[in-house]
């Protein structure tokens, strides 16, 4: 067997030049430029961040100070007095459990497959840029595609006929449609970059294909799959332009049911005219009310990031404790 060998003082050149970079005696200026760059891109974006939410909590702290829990237990109101956001978190937190009931397990389904048993051939190829493709469809689009499918031609998913056909659940249908690329690509990229060891070391003790993907695929890829499950519920949950196509609520939605924990998980709202957070800030925003404009929609905007903080923050409680369980 023929050797490849260094000779001595070719070993000891790269030897030093290589203890030179570990040690940084060697300047690298344009590295130190980029890295400089990329840390000024980033204190800018926090510049701008924490000025918008200076902004938003200046205006809207005081609408809590003075109504205190009422803004969020009250209904939609000409008063801006009386008006609260109560129907908006309703509606929002049924399009978000729409979300994980629909998306999340289809994404996930679509993925396995994809990765797992569909061939390499030119319609899997196909296939997949097809997704990445509709991930960056606007979402007025999939409002227009909910308005056809799920308002028009299957009457709002109830089978009422007329006004009644836009619901709520319609409205929860159309931005999953709207979020099953993003979670077919993230849930994808999770299963892809589990390691090949691990499935053959599977299959060499003599586990099927299936209880490859269940003990060791699935477990190793979860925390990137919640990773995509927590994108995709918090851009359902801010978008504005489907729900506002579907036929959203912007003005009095009849009476509200209060933010009762029983009215919030009443599926009695779901065949019902609906509104949601998005909604209610983008109809108070342009109300020529000062009170509307300022104060109210500063409030319900703070509400709504609450909101989408508190799922954000179980998604990632979640995906904390299954990657303890996979270092483990």
């Amino acid at each position: 067997m023929a050797l490849t060998t260094i000779e001595t003082s070719s070993r000891g050149a790269i030897e030093g030049s290589v203890a030179a970079a570990l040690q940084g005696r060697r300047a690298d200026a344009r590295g130190r430029v980029f890295e400089l760059a990329l840390v000024g891109c980033l204190l800018l974006s926090l510049l701008i961040l924490g000025m918008l939410l200076l902004d938003v909590v200046r205006d809207g702290v005081p609408v809590y100070t003075d109504r205190g829990y009422d803004f969020l237990d009250s209904g939609l109101s000409q008063d801006a007095a009386r008006a609260g956001v109560a129907q908006g978190i309703i509606g929002s937190f049924w399009i978000a459990v729409t979300v994980v009931v629909v998306a999340i397990p289809l994404g996930i389904g679509a993925a396995i497959y994809l990765e797992e048993y569909a061939p390499r051939n030119r319609l899997t190829s196909f296939i997949e840029i097809n997704v990445r493709n509709l991930a960056g469809v606007p979402s007025v689009v999939y409002g227009l595609l909910g308005l056809a499918v799920f308002v028009e031609a299957l009457n709002g998913l109830t089978g009422a006929e007329g006004v009644d056909r836009r619901t709520l659940i319609a409205a929860g249908m159309t931005l999953a449609v709207l979020v099953l690329p993003i979670m077919i690509i993230t849930a994808a990229e999770a299963i892809r970059a589990v390691p090949q060891s691990l499935r053959e070391g599977a299959y060499g003790v003599g586990a099927t294909r299936w209880e490859v993907i269940r003990s060791q695929v699935l477990p190793y890829a979860t925390p990137g799959i919640l990773t995509g499950a927590l994108l995709s519920i918090a851009r359902a949950v801010g978008e504005a332009a489907p729900l506002i196509l579907l036929g959203g609520v912007t003005g009095l939605a009849g009476r509200s049911p209060g933010l009762s924990f029983g009215s919030l998980l009443d599926p009695g709202s779901l065949p019902e005219r609906f509104t949601a957070m998005p909604i209610v800030i983008t109809a108070w925003a342009k109300l020529p009310q000062e009170e509307f404009k300022t104060a109210n929609t500063a409030a319900a905007i703070m509400g709504m990031l609450v909101f989408v903080l508190l799922v954000n923050s179980i998604a990632i409680v979640l995906r904390n404790r299954f990657e303890k369980k996979r270092s483990a």
